[in-house]
């Protein structure tokens, strides 16, 4: 990572890696054995690292979900999925390159496969929208999702957005309409459905593609009803109150893992998915197949009656009757 790429939090490991990369460059130039002097610094760099990283703050932790450098849903495509077949347009108005989608196969199984973009330059930003669907990309991967249940084929959707496109023309064509509609008939579905959140899961345009029967989060990722800055700005009027807002919000892997809405947390390697992204990959296929397995067991109508189940049970609570105390 390079020093300018780099969160606050990071000073001391951009420090070492600045280090290494000089002493690497020095011996390169003189012909010196620098092994000893770089085995040293690896392994402190490493320890750093992992201590850092094992320590953030709910708002560190929304940095590392936003960085640039962590795998979108194409990347996993490229390195974990093959036979990748996409699909594009939702048959009303056009095709939202916000959300990709189409047949791949994970491991030999035929899976539906739909993400959430985001670009890696401001040029395919702008052409994804960074990430930002408008109501056609969600229509689009309704229309994909039917079509897995019509060929009875697994759905898997990974989660990578700030949030639905507020904009005007998104409104004029229904967004809330078809973010409402996609949660209705995901809930629904009579095929096995699993959700990943790979990085920002936010508001109701990260939940039009996560009413699933099984929902992982990477460590580092967050899932939210709103951003920090969002909600800074509504409770405080200040984007300068982020970090408290984060802390109240609760979005944090472990966070929602406490509180029932992800059924599991898949680890990240030390520095984050950005650091290696390959050995991320690999591990959220895993998982993804490891709970396609344990779906499998279970008939149609018990899917659907355990995913209803499974969200009338998340934000429950116990009141005392009204005599209580008395």
């Amino acid at each position: 990572m390079s020093s300018a790429a780099h969160f606050g939090f990071e000073r001391d490991i951009v420090e070492i890696e600045d280090q290494i990369a000089r002493l690497r460059a020095m011996a390169g130039k003189r012909g010196l054995d620098v092994s000893d002097e770089l085995r040293v610094l690896s392994a402190k760099l490493d320890v750093l690292r992992e201590e850092t990283y094992r320590n953030l703050d709910p708002m560190e932790q929304v940095q590392v979900a936003r960085h640039p450098r962590r795998p979108y849903t194409l990347d996993y495509v490229e390195a974990v999925f093959t036979d990748w077949f996409e699909l594009k347009g939702d048959r009303r108005f056009r095709d939202d390159e916000a959300i990709v989608g189409g047949w791949a196969r994970l491991d030999g199984r035929s899976v539906m496969l739909i993400g959430h973009q985001k670009g890696r330059d401001m040029k395919e930003n702008l052409r994804r929208n960074f990430g930002m669907p408008h109501p056609e990309g969600y229509r689009k991967a309704l229309r994909l999702m039917k079509m897995a249940e019509k060929f009875r084929k697994p759905v898997v959707t990974l989660i990578d957005t700030p949030g639905a496109y507020p904009g005007f023309g998104a409104e004029e064509r229904g967004q809330a309409e078809a973010i409402a509609t996609n949660l209705r008939e995901m809930a629904r579905l009579r095929v096995p459905t699993i959700s990943v959140v790979i990085g920002e899961g936010g508001s109701g345009g990260a939940l039009a593609l996560g009413v699933t029967d099984r929902i992982l989060l990477l460590e580092h990722s967050v899932y939210s009803v709103i951003s920090p800055e969002g909600c800074a700005a509504i409770l405080w009027r200040s984007a300068e109150k982020r970090s408290e807002a984060a802390r109240a919000l609760r979005l944090t892997s472990s966070d929602l893992l406490k509180l029932g809405v992800a059924d599991e947390v898949v680890p990240e390697p030390p520095g984050g998915a950005h650091a290696d992204p390959e050995s991320t990959m690999t591990s959220v296929a895993a998982a993804i197949l490891r709970h396609l397995g344990e779906l499998d067991a279970h008939d149609t109508d018990s899917l659907v009656a355990n995913r209803w189940a499974k969200y009338e049970a998340m934000g429950t609570w116990n009141e005392p009757p009204a005599d209580a105390g008395r």
